[in-house]
């Protein structure tokens, strides 16, 4: 009886190892290890690593995210007291090789003159001047210095470009086409600011101080 009680437990005890070591399935599936590998999706596509390239995979870098940056974009335009000014609040910013200063000529208009443009000689300006007197405008200069205005034809000067605009109106009534306005003034020069690849953080912060900046105009590079 011992014998046989013995004899049980021995084989009893097989059948557990043997089930330990996966040799006999589960209970879920009934599958050993190569089966359930090969029921796996797109088996065909694993490959095992070696340690050496497991370890180099897992130690590289990840890839560093990208700012989206803009392409080139123009602010201006300024006196230079204004541009200082303005130059000093993008400062902390510190945008370095991303913004450049322009300098731009210009004129500050302090009048304007109502003119026909300058005539080829004094000979073609006297006669442009009987036609004014034939359509009853009395009220002109013909200049004759020399200037880019030589032969060219004043009928008004005006502090305003409104008066300057209404002169010109009425001229049109009596029959005179060829008249223009023409801003007066001195020569001055003006500053922007030119910015490339500044990321779209940069560019809002440079938008929220051109707001305080009324005449600032923002446009694309030429």
């Amino acid at each position: 009886m011992l014998k046989f009680i013995f004899w049980c437990l021995l084989c009893l005890n097989g059948v557990l190892l043997a089930y330990g070591q996966g040799m006999l399935g589960n209970f879920k599936g009934n599958e050993r290890e190569p089966a359930r590998i090969k029921n796996q999706l797109n088996i065909d596509r694993l490959a095992l690593l070696t340690a050496a390239p497991a370890a180099a995979v897992a130690a590289a870098p990840a890839a560093p995210a990208t700012a989206e940056t803009l392409a080139c974009f123009e602010i201006g335009s300024l006196a230079q007291a204004e541009a200082r000014r303005f130059e000093a609040r993008l400062s902390p910013l510190d945008l370095g090789e991303g913004m450049t200063r322009l300098a731009l000529a210009s004129t500050d208009v302090s009048s304007y003159m109502v003119i026909i443009p300058p005539q080829a000689s004094k000979e073609a300006a006297d006669k442009k001047a009987g036609e004014l007197k034939a359509l009853g405008v009395t009220n002109f200069f013909i200049m004759s210095d020399n200037s880019p205005l030589r032969w060219a034809i004043s009928l008004g000067v005006f502090k305003s470009e409104a008066a300057a605009q209404s002169l010109l109106a009425t001229l049109t009534k009596q029959g005179v086409s060829s008249a223009r306005i023409n801003p007066r003034g001195t020569q001055t020069t003006r500053l922007a600011f030119q910015f490339r690849g500044i990321d779209v953080a940069a560019k809002a912060k440079i938008d929220d101080i051109a707001e305080s900046f009324p005449a600032l105009k923002t446009r694309a590079c030429k």
